[in-house]
């Protein structure tokens, strides 16, 4: 659009990122304007799943980590070899949840971010029904290369927004502004911003 920026017409599917099914079909309409204000972005997408299927996976999940009778914690997830103990499964499904609402954020027209690796995770007991994790992940930027180290505190309970504070920082920069907040479930994310962590 001249004097003003680029928009792109995207269709695509989704996948269920454990067991790799289809999980839907996107339309999205993304706006990047010239000036350095965030993307102007609206998606609709059909899902295979349904609502009460989403929600019971939610659970299931939350049931999982709920059960545990010492708190969750872990590093080099995955490890070198790719492999995730089953233990920090729950950790993982949730890093990558949270995650994705800081890569979405500090995502640009030029640039874009993949979760690498949770290098740590803590999960904080709490007196009620919240779980809260504390994380750092590394995020692997491209076209750059570099990996961008993220401290993430999540908090979630199903059929609440997932809410995620970060900030980043990494070795060539100085430390980054982090998000307020953003906020999803478990199943799909959306974005709230508030207080610095």
């Amino acid at each position: 659009i001249p004097d003003f920026g680029h928009k792109y017409y995207l269709q695509f599917s989704t996948e269920d990122y454990r067991t790799g099914e289809n999980a839907g079909s996107c339309l999205a309409t993304v706006l990047y304007p010239r000036k350095k204000s965030p993307p102007v972005v609206s998606i609709k997408c059909s899902h295979t799943k349904d609502q009460n299927e989403i929600q019971e996976e939610d659970n299931r999940l939350y049931q999982r980590i709920r059960q545990q009778s010492k708190p969750i914690t872990g590093s080099n997830i995955p490890d070198s070899y790719g492999n995730i103990e089953p233990a920090l499964e729950p950790a993982w499904a949730l890093a990558v949840a949270g995650s994705s609402s800081i890569m979405w954020e500090k995502s640009t027209e030029d640039v874009g971010y993949f979760l690498a690796q949770v290098k740590s995770v803590k999960q904080w007991m709490r007196k009620d029904d919240v779980i809260e994790f504390d994380y750092t992940v590394l995020l692997h930027e491209m076209p750059t290369q570099e990996m961008i180290s993220c401290h993430m505190r999540l908090t979630w309970l199903p059929g609440h927004p997932l809410k995620v504070k970060h900030f980043c920082a990494s070795e060539n920069r100085r430390l980054e502004e982090g998000s307020g907040l953003g906020s999803g479930s478990a199943a799909g994310l959306s974005e709230e911003r508030g207080a610095n962590l």
